[in-house]
C-alpha cells in the first residue's frame, strides 16, 4: 500500500462516515478501503475507527491524525502543482452539485465545451434543490442559488440573478397591465413557496422607492419552471428567475410587468470547502464559471 493511499482512504472514511460510501467515493472495493484503513493502523500501531455492526466511531487518535493528515494531503497536491506548473492539465473526476432547474437549463449545456477545454477530466453533476454535505458525499463544488451559513466553506459569487415580474399576454388582455406597484395588488398572483417571502412581494421603482406589496394568490407551487407553466396559461403574474423565462419574453409568450422595477434577487455561488489548496481541477471548473456568467 502507497502510503498517499492509505492516508486518502482514512480521510474518506472519516469524511464519509462508513466504508461502503467511501469505497465509492474512492473508487476501491469495501475490501481494499478495509485494509488500507487496517495497514494504516497497524503501521501506527494505534486504531483509528471503533467498528461494530451498526456505527463506525472516529477514536481520539483517529480525530488526531484526521487533522494532521489533510494539511499534509494538501501541501503534497501543492508541490505536485508547484513542480509540474503549466506543463500538466486538470484532470480526474470532477463531482459538481447544482440547483436543479439552473443545472437544466443553464449549466449542463455548458459541460460539452467545458470538457472540450479540459479533455482529461470528467464530470459527475448531480442535479438537486436539497442541501448536502460536501465531505461526506464527496462533492467537489456545489452551485448554489443564496449564501451559505457554513463557516467550513468558501463561497465565490459567480453573478446576480434577477427576478422578472411576468404575465401571458392573454392575462393582461382580460385583466389589464399594473401601472405602479400598487396596482399588483388588484391582481392574481402565483407564489413560488420557495421564497419566504409568501405573499409580500417587495417591489422597487425606478427611483429606487421600496413598496411591499401583499399580493392576492389562489394558486403556490415550490417549483419555478411551474410557476412559469401556471403564468404561460394565464393564471396570473408570476415573480420567475430571468434565466427561466428570458426565451418566452424574446418569443412574446410572456410579458415582462413593470419593467425598469426591480424585485427580489439571488446570487449565483461556486462553494468549496474552506482549505488551504484548491486542486486545479476545481480552480479550472470555478474560473470556466466565472467566464461563461461573467456580468
Amino acid at each position: 500500500m502507497d502510503t498517499l493511499d492509505g492516508m486518502k482512504t482514512v480521510v474518506a472514511v472519516v469524511e464519509t462516515g462508513s466504508f461502503t460510501a467511501a469505497s465509492e467515493r474512492q473508487g476501491l472495493s469495501k475490501a481494499l478501503v478495509s485494509k488500507y484503513v487496517g495497514e494504516v493502523e497497524n503501521r501506527l500501531g494505534v486504531r483509528l475507527f471503533n467498528r461494530s455492526t451498526r456505527r463506525l466511531a472516529l477514536t481520539e487518535e483517529g480525530q488526531r491524525y484526521y487533522d494532521q493528515v489533510i494539511p499534509l494531503l494538501e501541501e503534497f497536491e501543492a508541490l505536485v502543482d508547484n513542480v509540474t506548473g503549466e506543463q500538466t492539465t486538470p484532470r480526474g473526476l470532477l463531482r459538481v452539485s447544482v440547483p436543479q432547474t439552473f443545472g437544466e437549463m443553464r449549466l449542463s449545456p455548458l459541460i460539452p465545451k467545458f470538457l472540450d477545454a479540459n479533455p482529461e477530466m470528467s464530470v459527475d453533476l448531480q442535479l438537486s434543490d436539497r442541501k448536502i454535505d460536501m465531505l461526506e458525499e464527496g462533492i467537489d463544488v456545489v452551485i448554489r442559488i443564496g449564501g451559505v451559513d457554513d463557516s467550513s466553506l468558501i463561497a465565490r459569487r459567480i453573478k446576480t440573478l434577477p427576478l422578472l415580474l411576468c404575465a401571458s399576454p392573454a392575462y393582461i388582455e382580460r385583466h389589464g397591465e399594473p401601472e405602479n406597484a400598487q396596482h399588483i395588488s388588484q391582481h392574481h398572483c402565483i407564489i413560488d413557496s420557495n421564497f419566504r417571502i409568501g405573499k409580500q412581494w417587495p417591489i422597487v421603482s425606478p427611483d429606487g422607492q421600496t413598496d411591499l406589496i401583499e399580493v392576492s394568490s389562489k394558486i403556490a407551487v415550490n417549483s419555478p419552471r411551474a410557476v412559469k407553466a401556471i403564468t404561460m396559461a394565464g393564471g396570473g403574474i408570476g415573480m420567475i428567475p430571468r434565466f427561466i423565462v428570458e426565451s418566452e419574453i424574446e418569443q412574446g409568450l410572456l410579458q415582462e410587468i413593470l419593467p425598469g422595477y426591480r424585485t427580489l434577487e439571488f446570487g449565483l455561488f461556486a462553494i468549496y470547502p474552506h482549505r488551504r489548496y484548491l486542486s486545479k481541477k476545481v480552480r479550472c471548473f470555478i474560473d470556466f464559471l466565472v467566464a461563461e456568467f461573467s456580468e
